[in-house]
């Protein structure tokens, strides 16, 4: 059963640059450590969330050593710092 963790973030301000640079380092290197999808999701003038999506739970356990220093790689590059992370089993989707 898949499984998804889900950050949310608050920033300090918003930049076409950090989006780009959310795209182009931050998505790939989630990947890279056993993600099957990530979205990066605006939720406010200074807030997003990111869902991240595993094949299962042990997936997910697994990149959490790397997902924390990905994690403080982007509060250290950019002007953000999480409120905080759900996770769970993925019950339905389309």
């Amino acid at each position: 059963m898949a499984f998804s963790t889900l950050s949310n973030w608050d920033t300090t301000e918003w930049t076409d640059e950090m989006e780009a640079l959310a795209r182009d380092k931050f998505v790939p290197m989630i990947m890279s450590v056993g993600a099957q999808s990530v979205q990066m999701v605006r939720t406010g003038d200074l807030s997003f969330s990111v869902l991240t999506t595993y094949a299962d739970e042990a997936a997910c356990a697994t990149a959490q050593a790397k997902i924390a220093e990905i994690r403080a790689q982007a509060k250290s590059d950019l002007p953000m710092t999480m409120r905080g992370v759900d996770q769970g089993p993925v019950i339905a989707s389309a």
